[in-house]
């Protein structure tokens, strides 16, 4: 039987937290500041959560990942 392994672009775009969440990064973070408010781009350098919708399908992938 071949090993289950880690789908690598999701690897790279997703982290666990301590309790078993997955924190993603912002999109609309790479260009055109100047048409953001300030609050915007302050809000946007966070990391997010990813929403419960897509949780079970990102986990899936993400199954031999700690």
């Amino acid at each position: 039987m071949p090993k289950q392994k880690t789908h690598r672009a999701s690897a790279k775009r997703f982290k666990r937290t301590g309790g078993g969440g997955l924190k993603r990064g912002r999109a609309f973070t790479s260009h055109r500041f100047h048409g953001k408010t300030k609050k915007q781009r302050r809000q946007l350098r966070k990391a997010s959560m990813v929403s419960h919708s897509d949780y079970k399908r990102i986990r899936q992938q993400l199954s031999q990942m700690r």
